[in-house]
């Protein structure tokens, strides 16, 4: 019984290492990222990172293109020699990203300065995150985090995270709501209720206020009403109109002797400027000339004759 005891031993150390082999194959293929290419890059982060842990999946507008590999600190990393109080106490966050070393690395500037950046965004309620590469140009002003070491890989700058500036706003609108002068407001807001109270009611003196005016406003209309439907003015309204017709049928009538005596007038004007233009020319004539002849009535069947003139 006891000379069996090995063999057991033996049968469960190779089933042991089977199951493990098995496991470890089945991690290798079927990740599939044992012999792919990569590279790594880092980010430096000011604030917290919870939420992100290593293994979290690093994405380009939603694509996934790695994973992160480690989270340290930049004082355990890059400022161990530095004195406390000149640390910057980064988050640094280390990412493997799968594709060709020699083609990528090559361009992790060129795609910096065309405003590639790193932000961990959240994967919705589970309260996981990521890391998300994307291109902000709208964030060309933001500073990068400054840094005195030499980085061990590419360094790709990171912008603060959309709960970090959610937070920061409502930071900013509390700090805003401090430094308010709520008293102040509320009497400029008191004087401004008796303000219009006063506008709307009157001062009992000389401002009678809108009520009053509309209350006399509704008054005079109350009265136009009463006087237009006056039947002794829908009367005197007829006989306006009536004696309005009689007056145009009379310039009517005497239109055509208007025109005639227009005319008269005209051809006195015609002689009147025709006698002058004679006074003008030879003015003795006015005096000196001779008398019209003398006109003999006929008597006894006898032609008329003129004085000083022949018998016909």
């Amino acid at each position: 019984m006891s000379n069996s005891n090995p063999n057991y031993f033996r049968l469960g150390l190779f089933v042991f290492g089977g199951i493990a082999a098995l496991v470890v194959t089945i991690l290798i293929f079927g990740s599939g990222q044992l012999f792919k290419e990569s590279f790594m890059v880092e980010t430096y982060v000011e604030k917290s990172v919870t939420g992100l842990d290593v293994g979290a999946d690093v994405r380009f507008r939603g694509v996934k293109l790695g994973q992160v590999t480690a989270i340290l600190l930049s004082g355990k990393v890059y400022e161990s020699e530095a004195k406390l109080d000149d640390r910057k106490e980064y988050v640094i966050v280390r990412m493997r990203i799968l594709g060709d070393p020699d083609e990528l690395l090559n361009n992790v500037n060129n795609l910096v300065a065309i405003d590639l950046r790193a932000r961990i965004k959240s994967m919705g309620i589970t309260g996981v995150n990521y890391v998300e590469f994307d291109y902000y140009p709208d964030y060309k002003n933001y500073p990068m985090l400054p840094y005195t070491w030499t980085p061990k890989y590419a360094v790709i700058p990171s912008l603060p995270s959309q709960t970090e500036q959610l937070l920061a706003g409502l930071q900013g609108l509390l700090l805003k709501l401090d430094q308010t002068d709520f008293s102040s407001t509320q009497r400029k807001f008191d004087t401004l209720l008796t303000n219009l109270n006063t506008i709307l009611t009157g001062d009992g003196n000389a401002n009678a206020g809108i009520v009053k005016s509309v209350q006399d406003l509704n008054s005079l209309l109350t009265k136009l009403n009463q006087v237009t439907n006056n039947e002794e003015l829908q009367v005197l309204m007829r006989e306006i109109i009536a004696s309005a017709i009689t007056l145009r049928q009379m310039l009517g009538a005497v239109q055509g002797d208007t025109a005639l005596s227009v005319e008269n007038i005209k051809q006195a004007s015609t002689q009147l400027n025709d006698l002058t233009r004679i006074i003008s020319q030879s003015p003795s004539t006015l005096i000196w000339a001779e008398p019209p002849a003398k006109i003999i009535l006929p008597t006894n069947g006898t032609p008329a004759t003129s004085a000083g003139g022949a018998q016909k």
